[in-house]
């Protein structure tokens, strides 16, 4: 891990200006720079750079951040290889920070498996030019598939000598261990001790992950033992650096061309690849006989929304191409499905057909999932009513996991066109599918909150200032609600609130609710509460570290800083935010704001997760942000006190409102219309939030809602 020391020095060093310009022509306007977005077909400049704020941003497809956010996307790299990348260029020395000696030897571990790994690669493929059994075996075989030396270059192709151990004696020889050589798979170890090439006599396919780094390999068995061979194909096995069902064959070539097209093509073989790559399509990756799984559908997704699965035209290709639409629909994927006509693969009509012949086929024939389950099930279903019915059936549930609604009504609207039926039927069963789906959905998300409160609460235990103060209220509020909570007086209320002093604002306090009430957030309010819960941490990261007045319960001003003021007003209700990233975000800055020359935004820009420091870049690169001197900011600065206050008046009076909601509606149900005692409970609590509700009213006034 790169020590918080370095990252800053990286980050401090890298001129947001010069790491662009790399890659983008900018001109300069007025405080900012402009140019042409890199990240979409940009026709007018979009793209905007501030070098005062060390940020980027466009306005148009969104991509931004801070010049290691760019380096990241611009050369799609990982966090920890944008800051070493940077390193690189601006001479600053990375050293890791002290490890435990478990830790080291793990990651020498990996170091040396990646070490022999590409070792094995640079073997094969000068075997394969320089050795004649290379050529005359290996070579050929290429060749006589039809690829160029360019593409056999680019894939690092190469050929294992038909000897049992020939490779492995020579790695030994050049000083590499025979345990790294059995562990990463090149070789096997008998019973006895010794071993052998498990990759002998096969034409050589690396394996290259997307950081670069050789992670396997995959070997093909060549000359006449092909023959009646059931395994013509052998991998290396699973391992520490390596494992299958995370992998996807030819991502590092093609990922730049994924994100530059916002499209990948999905194929199942090596040979389809290199074929496709010949022709001019390079943004193609294969899944290589594994099924596709969530984990390279995530890992597709850094890249593009948009997936094309191309499969041979027969009942392979057919089933290859439907087991994996549901998981890349779930996933959000925008899913396409190609079938090639018959007797021919990716690989052979690749080779009969350059690009742009290619990809008028592609355009001319591809048909998003729907069109293409409901043609099967046309084919398939005839006659049939009930074969027809259990089709539709399965074409419904794929409709259903699609998390986009106006994207799901217009599938069921389309399948109902195709099919000839009814449209309200057919909506009823897929909102029924989604309904289940959501429910497991729920229970999900409540189990993780559960633990991400755990370990906030853990995470804020050291704010001892803050945990005094909110005790001292909740105590005190405790008090003055024991004997009835639902009759509380404003006189009570006033008394318990931590109010900004009169001379920090001119708006009202931010009213806590009743801390001996268990508000309870309901799911379907999440994306308007973390909408407010954004606006609410973008001043923590703006203006987090800076002091604020307020006045305790006794009408003493006290000085505190406005991070530690959201946490406290908010742990004084028992409440804390929803979102598990916002809720970190408040939490390290809490914990590290009285840090010497502690500045929030640096401090969460500079982060070490990547997740904290993406979300606060952008919430720093808004447009007005980007315009130095701009007069919104300059009053969101002078008014940041007035506008916190009101976003967590907001932010609770959602939460009551939402409670409220389903009081009522629990109300209506018939269990507890028959039972008298939760008529009564129900009913006692809408009493009491409709108070909060009142009280928080008071204070809100006029409202004003900030999109």
């Amino acid at each position: 891990m790169i020590p918080q020391s370095t990252i800053d020095r990286i980050v401090d060093a890298s001129n947001i200006v010069d790491v662009v310009s790399d890659y983008v022509t900018l001109r300069r306007a007025g405080a900012s720079y402009k140019g042409l977005c890199p990240f979409h077909d940009d026709k007018t400049p979009s793209f905007s750079v501030s070098p005062a704020r060390g940020v980027c941003k466009c306005f148009s497809c969104g991509q931004g951040g801070n010049a290691v956010h760019f380096i990241m996307a611009i050369e799609q790299m990982t966090y920890v290889e944008a800051l070493r990348h940077l390193a690189k260029k601006y001479g600053i020395p990375v050293e890791e920070e002290q490890m435990t000696d478990e830790q080291r030897q793990h990651q020498n571990e990996r170091e040396s498996m990646f070490a022999v790994n590409e070792w094995a690669a640079t073997y094969f493929s000068e075997t394969m030019q320089n050795h004649q059994d290379g050529r005359s075996i290996g070579l050929a075989y290429f060749r006589s598939r039809g690829f160029r030396d360019d593409i056999i270059e680019k894939f690092r192709l190469g050929f294992c000598l038909d000897s049992p151990n020939a490779m492995s004696e020579e790695a030994v020889s050049k000083g590499y261990q025979e345990k790294y050589l059995v562990d990463t798979g090149l070789s096997v170890k008998r019973d006895n001790g010794t071993v052998y090439d498990r990759f002998r006599g096969r034409a050589m396919f690396p394996w290259i992950a997307v950081n670069g780094k050789v992670v396997a390999f995959g070997g093909r068995v060549l000359d006449s033992r092909t023959k009646g061979v059931i395994q013509k194909y052998v991998n290396s096995p699973d391992s520490i650096i390596y494992h299958k069902a995370n992998e996807l064959y030819g991502i590092y070539q093609a990922k730049k061309t994924i994100a530059k097209e916002d499209m990948v093509y999905m194929v199942e073989g090596y040979t389809d690849v290199l074929a496709m790559h010949q022709c001019g399509i390079e943004n193609v990756v294969a899944n290589s006989g594994t099924a596709l799984n969530e984990a390279q559908i995530r890992l597709l997704h850094r890249f593009t929304n948009n997936i094309t699965l191309l499969y041979d035209g027969d009942e392979a290709g057919i089933h290859a191409a439907t087991r994996s639409t549901d998981m890349l629909l779930a996933e959000g994927m925008n899913v396409k499905i190609l079938l090639l006509p018959d007797g021919d693969d990716p690989d052979s009509f690749a080779s009969k057909h350059n690009a742009q012949e290619f990809k008028k086929y592609v355009d001319a024939n591809q048909t998003d999932f729907i069109l293409f389950k409901s043609n099967l099930l046309l084919k398939d279903a005839q006659r049939d009513p009930i074969k027809k019915a259990k089709l539709t059936e399965d074409i419904v549930k794929s409709i259903a996991v699609i998390p986009d609604e106006i994207i799901r009504s217009t599938y069921v609207h389309e399948c109902a066109e195709i099919l000839g039926m009814d449209e309200a039927m057919l909506m009823r069963s897929a909102n029924k599918n989604r309904a289940a789906i959501i429910e497991n959905m729920k229970k999900e998300a409540q189990r993780e909150r559960e633990r991400q409160e755990r370990l906030f609460a853990a995470s804020t235990s050291s704010i001892t200032e803050n945990v005094e103060l909110n005790e001292q209220l909740t105590a005190t509020h405790a008090d003055s609600t024991e004997s009835n909570t639902s009759q509380m007086t404003d006189d009570s209320f006033a008394s318990i609130t931590t109010p900004i002093a009169e001379n920090s604002t001119n708006d009202a306090p931010s009213a806590p609710l009743d801390a001996s009430l268990n508000i309870r957030v309901w799911n379907s309010t999440e994306q308007r509460l973390i909408g407010i819960e954004k606006m609410i941490i973008s001043l923590v990261t703006r203006y987090g570290e800076q002091l604020i007045e307020i006045e305790d319960e006794n009408g003493d001003t006290m000085q505190i800083t406005l991070a530690e003021y959201v946490h406290a007003d908010l742990s004084n209700d028992n409440l804390s935010l929803r979102s598990p990233l916002y809720a970190k975000m408040l939490s390290v800055t809490c914990t590290h704001i009285h840090d010497d020359g502690f500045i929030a935004h640096k401090y969460l820009i500079n982060n070490q997760d990547e997740a904290i420091s993406r979300e606060a870049a952008d919430l720093i690169s808004d447009r007005y942000q980007l315009s130095s001197g701009n007069q919104m900011t300059q009053t969101e600065e002078e008014q940041k006190v007035t506008y916190l206050s009101r976003l967590l008046l907001d932010y609770k009076n959602a939460i009551v409102e939402e409670e409220l909601k389903q009081c009522n509606s629990d109300l209506t149900r018939p269990e507890i219309k028959n039972d008298i005692n939760k008529m009564l409970e129900i009913m006692q609590r809408v009493k009491e939030l409709g108070n909060i509700q009142r009280r928080l009213a008071k204070y809100l006034g006029d409202r004003v809602i900030v999109k």
